[in-house]
């Protein structure tokens, strides 16, 4: 494969278009404003000149890089070369599924078409597809520069080839890979959404304060971030979004705590807006 293209140059759509120009990829960034694009592109930017502050990335490798990334709003031009197209708009199936119209319109009919969902089906996304058979779930982490893991998401009819074609993608960006099938929440996402539910209820029962939650979960536990410190990081809105899902798919256990859903409903959604469960000055 040559030719990457990133559907949404959010949070994890420009992290992952990031991680394809490092490895060696031509890579278009595509979201449907100006401004979406360009923020998306400033990101990068500022990624890759940390990595070069930092020694992890030579001056001439990060100018090599970004002249392999192309912004764009014209979806159809966006695809209509690539060998491979990964979808990273918002937890929203319908939102989804038209992206993935547009894809089978215009992109090469031998393009291996890739969701970064982190929670919804895939076999739903690939049943929209003439051949169901190209789509598969390619789901990164966030931050995706520095997070190892990709959860490949066999759907009922993903092929084999395209299997091996997004796992050979994800190991020449750096990553380790295991393959799931297509389930609510696949590995990560349902284990993580209910810690991160849980840690919720005990702010709401006054059990510790988030601070100190977070400080018992990675000095106990090991964990590398406190759940509430990931939450702000993910995105509250996101964090609700999968656990309505799963509370649909799986029941009762995955139900939103109330206290989470005070915090989207009053606006604070976590880093991206400077404040979650904490606030932040450094955005």
């Amino acid at each position: 494969m040559k030719q990457i293209t990133v559907l949404g140059a959010g949070t994890m759509g420009h992290g992952i278009a990031h991680a394809a120009m490092m490895a060696g990829y031509e890579t278009t960034l595509y979201d449907v404003a100006d401004e979406a694009v360009a923020r998306g592109g400033a990101a990068i930017e500022r990624v890759i000149e940390k990595g070069v502050e930092l020694g992890k990335v030579s001056a001439a490798e990060a100018a090599a890089a970004k002249k392999r990334l192309t912004g764009t709003t014209d979806l159809a031009d966006a695809v209509s070369r690539a060998d491979l197209v990964i979808e990273a708009a918002p937890e929203n199936i319908a939102l989804k599924l038209e992206l993935l119209a547009g894809v089978e319109r215009h992109a090469p009919a031998g393009a291996v078409i890739a969701s970064n969902t982190s929670s919804l089906s895939v076999t739903e996304m690939a049943a929209a597809l003439s051949n169901p058979a190209r789509l598969a779930g390619m789901h990164f982490f966030n931050p995706v520069h520095r997070m190892k893991l990709v959860e490949i998401v066999r759907a009922l009819e993903s092929a084999d080839v395209t299997i091996a074609a997004i796992g050979e993608v994800a190991r020449t960006m750096g990553k380790e890979t295991v393959v799931v099938r297509d389930s609510a929440g696949f590995v990560t996402s349902r284990v993580n959404a209910m810690i991160g539910n849980e840690a919720f209820f005990m702010l709401q029962e006054g059990v510790a304060s988030a601070r100190d939650i977070d400080k018992a979960l990675k000095l106990g536990l090991n964990h590398p971030m406190g759940p509430f410190e990931l939450v702000d990081l993910v995105g509250l809105d996101t964090r609700l979004s999968v656990l309505e899902f799963l509370h649909k798919s799986l029941g009762e256990k995955y139900r939103p705590c109330p206290l989470l859903v005070q915090h989207v409903r009053a606006g604070r959604l976590g880093r991206k807006v400077g404040k979650g469960v904490y606030e932040y000055s450094d955005r």
